[in-house]
């Protein structure tokens, strides 16, 4: 496994998003919040939105789209220039369906599940996906506190990728931090979405460098 940092700019100005996403540069992904004030209590941005950072930053593109109805709009970030698309099992009404057509666009299909949301019902589904999300907390809003009972999830969700031996991604979303990184590490997760800990940071793209650092130590111990 290779950490991979994605920074939220759901904790960013959204009002210099441009500049933002140039402010984390070395990042592996920039991880775009889709939030439709319906599956989520919260509303972000949306295709067009994507499109302008497309064009902005270099950094690929990682959505995650909590709102309903992902089978329908799903496929239009990935023709807005997103590279990997994440939808909700908790929202998704056909999932290998949506994660076969995401495929087929071009992007990375990914799927997130909800801190209640347990892993083992979508056992049979992971084939399918290029990345399991697990969030951290609650879906919805940015500077939350992260949630220790998802370790054993993250744990379940690893040894089920390694018992496949499947190559696929695993990633945590949710008080990620310098506090926190190392323990989703150590139970098995690989890619790392950060909010506040890199936009709250003097240095974004020095955060983004000392969270790999500590994340990578710890998967290697």
């Amino acid at each position: 496994m290779s950490v991979q940092i994605s920074p939220s700019i759901l904790s960013a100005d959204f009002a210099r998003l441009a500049e933002e996403a140039q402010a984390v540069e070395g990042a592996d992904w920039l991880h775009v919040d889709v939030m439709d004030n319906h599956f989520v209590p919260n509303l972000t941005l949306g295709v067009p939105v994507v499109e302008s950072l497309r064009r902005a930053t270099g950094i690929p593109l990682d959505c995650h789209l909590m709102i309903e109805q992902p089978d329908r709009w799903a496929p239009a970030f990935v023709e807005a220039g997103a590279g990997s698309v994440t939808f909700h099992a908790e929202a998704a009404a056909a999932p290998v369906r949506l994660a076969r057509e995401i495929r087929a666009k071009g992007a990375r299909a990914s799927m997130a599940l909800k801190p209640a949301t347990p892993i083992e019902p979508y056992e049979d589904l992971l084939p399918e996906l290029d990345m399991l999300l697990v969030m951290t907390v609650e879906p919805g809003f940015g500077g939350q506190a992260f949630l220790d009972i998802m370790l054993p999830k993250i744990r379940r969700t690893r040894a089920l990728i390694d018992r496949y031996g499947l190559q696929m991604w695993l990633q945590v979303d949710g008080g990620v931090s310098a506090e926190t990184i190392e323990r989703c590490a150590e139970a098995g997760a690989d890619v790392f979405v950060a909010g506040s800990a890199v936009y709250g940071a003097d240095d974004p793209a020095a955060a983004v460098k000392a969270l790999r650092e500590q994340a990578a130590s710890a998967l290697a111990r």
